[in-house]
């Protein structure tokens, strides 16, 4: 039986939309990309992708904002 990750599955989405050209993009096709992002966050987020994903931004930031000073 095959199963299918649908995190993995809208992340694929989600780049082959965001690589269309800006200019041929209607009002409702970037409404529908925003939603399809939205979803995928969530999705991701309670995993420990995400888990590691956060960890890894807040080190990003926290030396970002080290740096500035």
């Amino acid at each position: 039986m095959l199963t299918i990750n649908v995190a993995l599955l809208l992340a694929v989405i989600v780049f082959l939309r965001l690589r269309r050209r800006t200019e041929s993009r209607s009002r409702f096709d970037e409404k529908l990309t925003v939603f399809t992002v939205l979803v995928l966050g969530v999705l991701i987020a309670p995993t420990a992708a995400g888990k590691g994903i956060l960890d890894f931004l807040t080190q990003l930031v926290s030396s970002l904002s080290k740096a500035g000073q």
